[in-house]
């Protein structure tokens, strides 16, 4: 899993009926893209994330669709 400054994570639910958590990569800690990432997440609170199989990134030309 590589990302870029700008690039979003998205931590899908894992039970029924709990939504994604979506936020965007501040920080990459990790050499060559690699994590962990610092995330700022929509309510606003920062952490930092080594993302599991229940993560994906999505590239900022993805979500523009460039």
């Amino acid at each position: 899993m590589r990302a870029t400054v700008g690039d979003q994570l998205v931590q899908h639910g894992r039970v029924v009926g709990q939504q994604d958590k979506v936020g965007e990569i501040v920080e990459v800690m990790g050499q060559g893209g690699n994590p962990p990432y610092r995330v700022r997440f929509e309510d606003g609170h920062e952490g930092v994330c080594s993302p599991g199989p229940d993560t994906e990134i999505k590239h900022r030309f993805q979500q523009t669709g460039r």
